[in-house]
């Protein structure tokens, strides 16, 4: 099967994980491929040269291909290199399937992503296509995939004209937002879970692009497709900008059986949803409990005398 949309691979310090990922671009064979890179940090010993090698790394393309390179040899960071580097894609192309440096993706997500951006090109409530899930469900009716009003990027495809108005800045976030339908029509366990979130991104106590998604997601009101079963492997816990003390339960891929089923219908899977909080994120907490945690908190500063 000949792969329509073109690939977007981010890379930057890991030679191991990269070679992974570039391998299974190799066997998709894509016409078209972009490298987006970030450049070494001048006070990391040693990562100049990790970082040389990844491009050595990406060097290996050895099918009928057209390359085109964003190379930044100063580091921008994980927010600014992989924002800019969307950007830079989309002035380029009209839709493209997007893959981290860490995110190693199965045979079957490329042709998934390929008749999904076909699909929903000019449906204007899909923001995106996802290759992850934590769960492995899909709906009653036996669908390859379903909807979900959270994007998730571990392997992921969109378009230019779904991502007008993702905003790295988050110039709307709290004071605009907050008041808007995108955010109360969420659950509490949604807001509780999120709102802090949103408020370390924006401060830039997270080095990240991918809230941000979140939040255009919800301000658009447009949803993410999400694989039945997972087709993406996140092989970067332990050494990626956001996972190094992070992870997660990933189910094993399971192979996207081809042709697709379609949903009958787009609309968010909310019971799904509330499911993938609860794996993502625990219980909800009660406003009870939520009260007392915060009683604990100004207690805890009281003593302290601060």
């Amino acid at each position: 099967m000949t792969l329509a949309a073109p690939v977007v691979l981010f890379a930057f310090n890991r030679p191991d994980t990269t070679a992974r990922v570039f391998a299974a671009i190799r066997e998709a064979r894509p016409s078209r491929l972009f490298l987006v890179c970030d450049g070494p940090r001048a006070d990391r010993a040693g990562e100049a040269e990790r970082c040389a090698e990844v491009r050595r790394v990406l060097d290996g393309v050895d099918w009928p291909c057209t390359v085109e390179r964003d190379f930044s040899e100063a580091n921008l960071g994980c927010r600014r290199r992989i924002s800019s580097g969307i950007a830079w894609v989309f002035s380029r192309v009209e839709e493209a399937i997007f893959l981290e440096d860490d995110t190693l993706p199965d045979a079957s997500f490329f042709p998934y992503c390929d008749a999904l951006l076909a699909k929903y090109r000019d449906d204007e409530r899909v923001l995106m296509i996802s290759g992850f899930t934590l769960l492995d469900h899909g709906d009653a009716d036996g669908s390859s995939y379903w909807f979900s009003a959270h994007p998730r990027i571990w392997g992921w495809a969109s378009w230019r004209a779904a991502w007008q108005g993702y905003d790295v800045n988050m110039r709307d976030w709290p004071e605009a937002f907050t008041r808007t339908d995108g955010w109360q029509q969420r659950t509490r366990a949604e807001r509780d879970a999120w709102g802090p979130f949103f408020d370390s991104v924006k401060i830039g106590t997270i080095d990240t692009w991918d809230a941000q998604v979140t939040l255009h997601a919800w301000r658009t009101a447009r949803l993410t497709a999400i694989p039945r079963a997972n087709l993406v492997t996140n092989i970067g816990f332990g050494g990626g900008t956001n996972t190094a003390e992070y992870s997660l339960p990933q189910p094993t891929p399971v192979p996207m059986a081809l042709p697709l089923k379609h949903p009958a219908d787009v609309r968010a899977a909310r019971a799904l949803d509330a499911a993938w909080m609860v794996v993502q994120h625990g219980e909800p907490v009660s406003p009870l409990r939520q009260a007392l945690r915060r009683a604990a908190h100004r207690a805890r500063g009281w003593l302290r005398g601060t």
